[in-house]
């Protein structure tokens, strides 16, 4: 008997198979699907368990977007998920479906020190929860408690709250964008890969100047994101890549530093997703923690917070094979 394991996105399925919980960084076997070439995720299921030929004791999957009542539908692909279809086709005595960043979320507890990176040295409180914020695509979020001795990972929405400015640019970005979304802002227009363009066109609005030939390319590409990213990382960025960058760092910073505060974080704040690995040297910087440490009269809980960034990019994977083996 195997557990089966799978983090599900609209791009790519990724599926996995697990001995038991002792070893989550080794599966047995993995394989990843293009999401489109396929119907449904049991479809999926059913090509990886004929080519593994393994029988299922549980399974669980991380699915990109909200989870209720054991059913799920995954942005940006016209798949519908509940756990009694998923059941049958794997045979599996249970299955549960988790949102990804409750997945991502699920996984910290058995991290390993080279999954994460520490941006501070502050040592985790064995007792305080743990918020996770996770940039993307989209920007999510989840946290966990102290429950039985554990940890357990809950979902959030959080990354959809009121965009609030710390700065008078921010306060001139919100003004921007608030008749371009209809009167209401959060967090995930603007600290997410789909809100990196906001600020780029707000600080082009506001008098930044670009390279003519990077403006060309952005012009002709489909998602101006990474070209936006890779030239604010280079040696020699644009004046208006690197103000998108830093921008973009430092309302990352404040809303981990939100979450910090509304969940008491002292167990610690990681950073996952696809964007903080990749930058990782800006995150770094003396200013991202400022801002996370700018909560006025909060600071000094703020300082023992420890504050970390997932590297490994199976982290969601990790969650739900660690979900699958409690069942």
């Amino acid at each position: 008997m195997a557990f089966l394991a799978g983090d599900i996105g609209g791009t790519k399925t990724l599926l996995a198979l697990y001995a038991s919980a002792q070893d989550l960084h080794h599966p047995l076997a993995e394989n990843s699907f293009p999401s489109s070439d396929h119907d449904s995720l049991e479809a999926c299921v059913r090509t990886f368990l004929a080519q593994t030929g393994a029988t299922i004791e549980a399974a669980a999957f991380g699915v990109a977007g909200p989870v209720i009542r054991g059913a799920a539908r995954i942005t940006n692909l016209p798949w519908q998920m509940n756990e009694t279809d998923l059941a049958a086709a794997s045979g599996a005595r249970a299955v549960r479906l988790l949102n990804d960043l409750e997945s991502i979320a699920n996984a910290i507890p058995v991290l390993k020190a080279d999954d994460v990176v520490q941006l501070t040295d502050v040592q985790p409180d064995a007792s305080g929860a743990i918020g996770v914020v996770a940039p993307g695509t989209g920007l999510g979020e989840a946290f966990l408690v102290r429950e039985n001795g554990g940890y357990r990972a809950h979902p959030s929405e959080g990354g959809h709250c009121d965009f609030a400015p710390n700065t008078d640019l921010e306060i001139e970005m919100l003004r921007f964008l608030l008749p371009v979304f209809d009167g209401h802002v959060s967090y995930e227009r603007v600290c997410s890969g789909i809100g990196i363009p906001n600020i780029y066109n707000f600080m082009k609005w506001s008098g930044y100047a670009e390279l003519h030939e990077l403006e060309e390319q952005l012009a002709a590409a489909k998602d101006p994101t990474p070209i936006i990213m890779t030239n604010a990382m280079s040696d020699a960025p644009s004046p208006r890549c690197k103000a998108t960058l830093d921008m973009f760092c430092s309302v990352l910073a404040a809303q981990a530093g939100n979450l910090a505060l509304t969940v008491m974080a002292t167990g610690g704040l990681y950073l996952g997703g696809g964007i903080p690995p990749r930058i990782l040297p800006a995150l770094q910087r003396g200013s991202f923690l400022q801002s996370f440490l700018n909560k006025g009269r909060l600071r000094s809980l703020m300082e023992r917070v420890p504050l970390r960034v997932i590297v490994n990019n199976k982290a969601g994977l990790i969650g739900a094979a660690r979900a699958a083996t409690a069942l």
